[in-house]
């Protein structure tokens, strides 16, 4: 599935001509958003899939040889997620970036069906700035053992009775140099990559950590290892 960013002129059938033509080359559209509008112009976003026969660059071709159309990049999108929150959740943070870990917080229990999520000062001491309502209190020590914080990667809360909290699968991801973002959920399954995908995806991050297998116990994942997830197939070098 791949997700593709079109600039198209802001007139009345535009966004039509450009899903007829992705529609000739047998582009199947499972969502159309619409980004950004500026002035004459317009950018829009599809999800979609393409017939085995199509390349990224006859995609690109396909949409490039209509009239005032330019397709600005096209990135890999992970299936299994919901689409449309995707999509809406990071549109609303790209819009307010400086809240943008704010804004995931509040909607990562929901999109990712989480129990809580918290954004962290990821320093050599790491606090918490920001959770969710059924976040735990966690301190210093907990929070180092979800390192590292500059890259996407599954990890554990480990387990501390006396302070009130169970051992919770978590993902983890940058938000920036000095911010990234924890997601948790209670028992099992451990979360699967099609989720570290996704929210590579909705922080931008370049890369993800992952183990070949979730494991089937509450337990740091094994033989992981970095992939690019978000790094575009196609991007226009503007002059």
């Amino acid at each position: 599935m791949l997700l593709i960013r079109i600039r198209l002129p802001r007139r009345p059938g535009s966004l039509g001509i450009v899903a007829s033509a992705l529609g000739a080359i047998g582009a199947d559209i499972n969502l159309v958003e619409i980004v950004e509008k500026r002035g004459d112009v317009e950018f829009d976003e599809f999800i979609l899939d393409l017939p085995p026969s199509r390349s990224v660059e006859s995609l690109v071709a396909t949409c490039d040889s209509l009239d005032e159309v330019q397709v600005e990049w096209v990135r890999n999108y992970p299936r299994g997620g919901g689409l449309e929150y995707d999509v809406d959740l990071h549109r609303r943070m790209t819009a307010d970036s400086p809240h943008a870990g704010q804004i995931l917080v509040s909607a990562a229990p929901l999109v990712f069906r989480a129990d809580w999520s918290m954004l962290l000062e990821a320093s050599a001491t790491p606090r918490i700035l920001e959770r969710s309502r059924d976040a735990p209190d966690l301190g210093a020590d907990a929070l180092r053992g979800l390192q590292p914080f500059d890259v996407t990667h599954r990890g554990v809360v480990t387990a501390d009775p006396g302070r009130g909290w169970d051992a919770d699968h978590a993902m983890v991801a940058p938000m920036g140099e000095d911010r990234a973002i924890v997601i948790a959920r209670r028992g099992e399954p451990a979360f699967f990559t099609s989720e570290l995908a996704r929210l590579a995806y909705l922080t931008d991050a370049e890369s993800i950590d992952v183990s070949d297998e979730p494991s089937s116990s509450i337990s740091h994942p094994a033989s992981a290892h970095r992939r690019p997830v978000t790094i575009p197939l196609y991007q226009r070098r503007h002059s």
